[in-house]
């Protein structure tokens, strides 16, 4: 009598050609990535050839202003009946402003060696801030979309923090396009000095501390939710669940969601906290409470108290110590400030936007923020308060 072969024998016999079959498939998926990052590459490297063809043409021209539309329009014309439509008049102009935020795209990076005026080879070792924006070599991370969106960004500041951040995390063309149009960079840039600027520049958003990844304002236009006085805590709480994909992005890099209205029970009182995330940089529980109005005291009394509570009863061994963070509405930053002193920095208060903020309040805040910083000396006392 013939027996019938255990499930554990057929799965054995299927499990080499499972992986065969991975393995087959892994260098399939590698090789056709590699060809759409190749092709994007050469895109992006002919393009700005070309936007450096039309700037040194018209640099050469008498009538620059007149010579470069005439010069656009008839190269467009004839570009067009050779390669497609892909050459518009607008395409062209992009490719120009390309070759004009990047002048040195296709150049060697400024780390390499160079040759002093004896003739003898020496490396860079402080070079000039604008050097150091300008001679950023091509990213193979970016497509033509990626670069075509990022030189409308006027500032180089931000336009290579948001180069650094769309090519480590992967972004879209789309979350690119949202991440400028929320002014991702003014905010993070807020509370910095000229150094940390620079280094938020080249290397994008870097988290080490719990203040590296809170954002004020965070904005969750993303939620269509109009501003109104009708408007509850539990309508944000079942918008942000209903766009946690969008909200994860807004909050940046590392969060993870736990829980939404995880309860506390102490001596038979119980404790909502609204929503609770995982920083799998920091290490640490993240805990959210929404607040519809304006921020109190006793709204952050309450959050050291989710804090607190987190820290002896739910963190484990290898755990940092829990953060909290406190999304309202509106807030006194002076009552803030006092209520937040040292030793309690793993609170935060931020204020939350249903629309994309306005660029000049931000702008104006930002400038405000940064002459405060810069006013101070490296002992944290103010000029006024100089020792002679």
């Amino acid at each position: 009598m013939t027996k019938t072969p255990s499930k554990k024998t057929a799965a054995a016999k299927v499990e080499p050609f499972d992986g065969l079959y991975s393995r087959v498939r892994e260098i399939l998926e590698d090789a056709r990535s590699n060809v759409v990052r190749t092709v994007d590459s050469t895109i992006v490297r002919a393009y700005w050839l070309v936007g450096r063809e039309i700037v040194e043409e018209e640099l050469g021209g008498k009538d620059r202003a007149d010579y470069g539309k005439q010069l656009i329009a008839k190269l467009s014309q004839r570009l067009q009946k050779d390669f497609g439509k892909g050459f518009t008049q607008t395409n062209l102009k992009y490719m120009r402003l390309f070759y004009q935020a990047y002048p040195r795209l296709l150049d060697a990076a400024i780390g390499h060696a160079v040759r002093d005026e004896s003739g003898e080879t020496s490396q860079h070792t402080t070079p000039d801030e604008s050097e150091v924006l300008l001679n950023r070599p091509q990213n193979p991370n970016l497509s033509w979309t990626h670069y075509r969106i990022l030189c409308r960004v006027e500032s180089p500041y931000a336009r290579a923090f948001y180069e650094a951040e769309a090519a480590e995390n992967r972004w879209s063309s789309r979350e690119l396009e949202r991440q400028i149009g929320s002014l991702l960079f003014e905010r993070l840039a807020k509370s910095r000095d000229k150094a940390g600027l620079m280094r938020l520049a080249l290397k994008g958003q870097e988290i080490q501390t719990p203040e590296d990844a809170i954002k004020d304002p965070v904005v969750l236009e993303f939620l269509g939710l109009p501003e109104s006085n009708r408007l509850v805590e539990t309508d944000l709480e079942q918008a942000l669940i209903g766009n946690l994909q969008d909200f994860l992005l807004e909050l940046g890099k590392g969060f993870a969601f736990v829980a939404r209205q995880r309860r506390l029970t102490l001596d038979g009182d119980h404790f909502y906290v609204d929503l609770v995330f995982y920083h799998a940089v920091l290490k640490c529980y993240v805990l959210i409470d929404l607040k519809m109005g304006k921020l109190t005291h006793a709204d952050l009394g309450q959050m050291q108290l989710y804090v607190n509570y987190f820290d002896e009863e739910v963190r484990t061994e290898g755990d940092n110590p829990t953060v909290g963070l406190v999304l309202c509405a509106d807030k006194n930053d002076m009552m803030v400030k006092y209520m937040l002193a040292k030793g309690r920095q793993r609170i935060f208060a931020s204020r939350y936007k249903l629309h994309l903020p306005d660029e000049k309040v931000l702008a104006d805040e930002l400038a405000k923020t940064r002459r405060q910083l810069e006013a101070r000396l490296p002992d944290g006392k103010t000029p006024g308060k100089r020792g002679r």
